[in-house]
């Protein structure tokens, strides 16, 4: 019998760097709320659903609609959820940017607020980096596509939005892995494996020649016996340094 799978959701995420002078970059990272339904109390990147006024915004701005829409999202949901003015121009003063990201929690549509905040989108300054479309039974599916940004050098300090999430932090990736392998925080599947690649970087150059050098493919993990014990597996081919994890083990959602 066919299994049954919901239909995906399409959602963007952005990776944040802040370049470090004497050690790897440090990433911006929220923690979801325990009531959350998907990754409640996890540490995951900013971002959420595409909406409608997405593609609206990616229709007037052109190029491919799917991945426009996508980083306009990520642009959204980034001043959303942690006030950071990545892909805006001009550079927002403190007050415009907190009554542009008023005015987003208020209802109103991100192009109405850009208008009204005298703002413009620059979706170029988000490099594509992976997509991932987990699919499990009885679960929320997104079709997640991840960017990545360099923080600007005169961008305010991030701000938690208190609601979705309880709390930010800048991390780099491999503090936020041995976190998780210490039991201090808990990161899903796809957030690990993502970890574990940008553990490998020394700066954001780095992290967008990786990204040139491995064209995206949709990651959908799938599930392999070995030796009588059960893993959640991605190919191995994609850039990703761990390519599999023990069930038990792996936090899915």
């Amino acid at each position: 019998m066919t299994e049954e799978f919901p239909n995906a959701i399409p959602a963007a995420t952005l990776v944040l760097f802040r370049d470090m002078p004497d050690g790897p970059p440090e990433l911006l990272m929220v923690e979801r709320a325990k009531a959350m339904v998907f990754a409640g109390g996890a540490l995951v990147f900013p971002g959420g659903r595409i909406d409608p006024g997405d593609h609206t915004l990616a229709t007037i701005l052109g190029g491919d609609s799917e991945d426009m829409a996508a980083r306009i999202a990520a642009i959204r949901e980034t001043v959303e959820e942690v006030a950071m003015p990545i892909g805006l121009t001009p550079m927002p003063t403190p007050d415009t940017l907190a009554a542009l990201r008023a005015a987003l929690h208020g209802g109103t549509s991100f192009g109405e607020a850009l208008a009204d905040a005298d703002l413009s989108l620059d979706p170029s300054s988000l490099i594509p980096y992976a997509r991932w479309l987990p699919r499990h039974a009885h679960m929320r599916i997104f079709d997640t596509r991840f960017y990545l940004a360099r923080l600007p050098a005169d961008a305010p300090l991030p701000q938690v939005d208190a609601t979705e999430n309880v709390r930010l932090l800048w991390a780099t990736a491999q503090q936020v892995l041995d976190d998780a392998d210490a039991g201090h925080v808990r990161i899903i599947f796809p957030t690990r494996r993502n970890l574990e690649r940008l553990a490998q970087y020394r700066s954001f150059a780095d992290a967008v020649d990786d990204a040139i050098r491995h064209p995206i493919k949709t990651v959908t993990p799938w599930i392999e016996e070995r030796d009588g014990q059960e893993y959640l597996c991605i190919p191995s081919d994609i850039g990703y340094p761990v390519a599999s994890e023990t069930i038990t083990s792996a936090m899915r959602g």
